[in-house]
């Protein structure tokens, strides 16, 4: 009986909200950000930035490969996008974890923390994923372009690590 209250629970767990649409609002949030202008973190909500396009690009896990050659594609490029746009990794980690990943790869823009998985829900990231046949929920590698007007103007759904920078440099 116990394996079935976990299928249930687990099936509950992974059913998001309807997919969000681009032309649509964007879910407003309010999250730690770590680094950039931001230090060692302070609250930021989406409606805070409203004027410049806000990027979210949501990533699995802070210092793994994937996620470490995204960000440092990010920073290498930083110089194109600073200015352009509020660009926000956002992961589950928790604030001391984004300090350690900003600081060993030198990242240039601030991270958000999502430990309660309210931000991952709300944009329909949190999904279940699989490796080496087990199942799991995790994030969805993917990226909201929102407009100043706080719409949604782009979705860059299972974005390849290495593609990243190149796909928002035709956004931005």
């Amino acid at each position: 009986m116990t394996g079935g209250v976990l299928i249930i629970l687990f099936h509950i767990m992974s059913a998001n909200t309807a997919e969000l649409k681009v032309g649509e609002r964007a879910p407003d949030f309010a999250a730690t950000a770590v680094g950039g202008k931001y230090g060692n973190g302070k609250v930021v909500r989406l409606t805070d930035l409203r004027g410049l396009p806000v990027v979210l690009y949501f990533y699995p896990k802070d210092d793994t490969p994937g996620c470490t050659a995204q960000a440092c594609g990010l920073r290498d490029a930083w110089s194109e996008f600073d200015g352009r746009a509020h660009i926000f990794g956002v992961s589950i980690d928790p604030p001391e974890s984004h300090e350690d990943f900003i600081s060993k790869y030198q990242l240039p823009f601030p991270l958000l923390s999502d430990p309660d998985k309210k931000i991952v829900n709300d944009y329909g990231v949190w999904v279940e994923k699989s490796m080496y046949g087990k199942r799991y929920m995790g994030t969805e590698r993917t990226t909201f372009v929102i407009d100043a007007r706080g719409r949604i103007s782009a979705i860059l759904r299972k974005v390849k690590p290495a593609e990243h920078v190149e796909q928002l440099r035709a956004l931005l």
